[in-house]
């Protein structure tokens, strides 16, 4: 191996090192705790999502490190891995692979999710995911789903299909027995309702038929938003429409 490359693996490996020592240092036993509540494995620093963004900032977007530290398995490498992540460069193989081998809704559901969102696979992606029967690539399709309306402009969103999953949502989220894809299920009917103007009226339709509900949340305080509830009041508030820069969080 030319000396050069071997330079490069040391310089990476130093970086994911350093790395994970910043994010063991800013661990609690609070956070953990909180985040075991919401069904986080054991495998955990317990970092605050504020505290993972400012070591963001501070590495910048970092795709070869991203995928380093999502491979540790550690939930907080991980959910920062998502952060990190180029959503230009990264492959939908590489998405596939975060998306069946996430540990826990956090990552399924947003760092996945966001960052497919944001990818140039995003709408495939989710079309594919949403179909799966696993339970965490089923929902971290739909909130796909989500994220891609919120970032990309109205012209270029398919409206037919849109309209399609929001029948599809209508019909079949309160038979869905899986507790995570019946929340994303309704969170996309808001997602919908929020940042597509076209659609904001056959959004809350949809909202407005299905009505509350409801998902085991375990032992935390969160609530299932009223879809109907949450884009009149978004409508109300003037921010309908308003899409974000980015789909991650």
């Amino acid at each position: 191996m030319p000396a050069g490359a071997i330079l490069l693996i040391q310089e990476e490996t130093m970086q994911l090192k350093e790395m994970m020592a910043e994010l063991e240092k800013r661990g609690s036993e609070q956070t953990r705790k909180t985040f075991r509540r919401h069904g986080a494995p054991e495998s955990m620093f317990g970092v605050k999502v504020g505290d993972m963004k400012v070591l963001m900032k501070k590495a910048g977007k970092d795709h070869a490190l991203a995928l380093q530290l999502w491979d540790t398995g550690n939930a907080d490498a991980m959910y920062l891995a998502g952060l990190m992540a180029d959503a230009q460069q990264i492959t939908a193989r590489e998405l596939e692979r975060w998306a069946k081998s996430a540990t826990w809704g956090m990552l399924s559901e947003y760092s996945v999710a966001g960052v497919a969102a944001d990818s140039p696979h995003g709408p495939a992606l989710a079309r594919k995911w949403i179909d799966d029967k696993q339970e965490k690539v089923a929902s971290a399709g739909w909130n796909t789903w989500s994220g891609v309306v919120s970032v990309r402009a109205d012209p270029e969103l398919d409206l037919k299909e849109l309209e399609l999953l929001l029948a599809r949502v209508e019909k079949q989220v309160q038979a869905e027995k899986r507790q995570r894809v019946r929340y994303t299920m309704n969170g996309f009917v808001i997602a919908v309702g929020c940042y597509v103007v076209p659609l904001r009226k056959r959004a809350l339709a949809a909202a407005k038929k299905i009505g509350p509900v409801e998902v085991d949340m375990g032992d935390t305080d969160c609530r299932v938003h009223v879809a109907s509830a949450m884009i009149e009041k978004v409508v109300g508030a003037g921010r309908a429409g308003k899409k974000r820069t980015s789909a991650r969080c």
